[in-house]
């Protein structure tokens, strides 16, 4: 099998997670919507985003589906089985919907736009992401308050999937350290070599910087 991915969120938390349960993969990196690449890479995902994930039969795109596939070939609970799976499914859904989106938002504009030449930074944008960064971060907080992990007693998906933009912080500048709990739990996160260093030893172009 081989996961195609690249230095953003996404495509990182593919990588992070084929990383942390020692999945079979190969690694390459891949531009699908570079000139010339889209051909190659239309029949592997038709909307010409990373990850995917080229597999015997039918390629799997989208990287919470890429999880539960590595996560079940491995025979590993990382992707919760057992009855702690809605609650796992339940911290995806609301995180994707809020505080990945609120932490998105900010990078987005203080991120993305600038690596990439899109324009420029608005900051009414910032301040709705900001909002809504701290009413999900103020949630999580209580939740983390009295827990290591958002599922049971050890690290999940959830947990991976809730924190995808937080390795990019450096560009977003959200105020993590706000929550105290909240900040525990992503320096914990931080402890897990997969998670901190997911490109260790690939060939992947970093991403440009921001300028000034």
């Amino acid at each position: 099998m081989k996961l195609y991915f690249s230095r953003n969120p996404n495509p990182r938390l593919a990588v992070a997670v084929a990383r942390y349960l020692k999945a079979e993969v190969v690694f390459e990196y891949a531009s699908p919507q570079s000139f010339g690449e889209a051909e190659r890479f239309r029949p592997l995902n038709p909307n010409l985003l990373l990850p995917i994930l080229e597999r015997p039969g039918r390629s799997l795109w989208e990287a919470d589906a890429i999880a539960c596939f590595l996560s079940r070939r491995a025979g590993d609970n990382f992707w919760r089985t057992d009855d702690d799976e809605p609650e796992m499914i339940r911290w995806i859904s609301w995180g994707k919907e809020n505080f990945v989106r609120a932490c998105d938002t900010v990078h987005w504009e203080r991120g993305t736009k600038l690596r990439y030449g899109i324009g420029p930074c608005e900051e009414e944008m910032v301040e709705e992401g900001l909002t809504a960064f701290r009413k999900a971060a103020k949630i999580l907080e209580a939740e983390l308050s009295g827990r290591a992990w958002l599922v049971g007693d050890a690290v999940s998906f959830a947990d991976f999937r809730m924190a995808t933009f937080l390795p990019y912080n450096d560009a977003a500048r959200l105020p993590i350290e706000d929550y105290p709990s909240l900040k525990r739990w992503a320096e914990q996160l931080e402890e897990i070599e997969a998670w901190r260093d997911p490109f260790r030893g690939l060939t992947a172009p970093e991403l440009p910087p921001i300028p000034g």
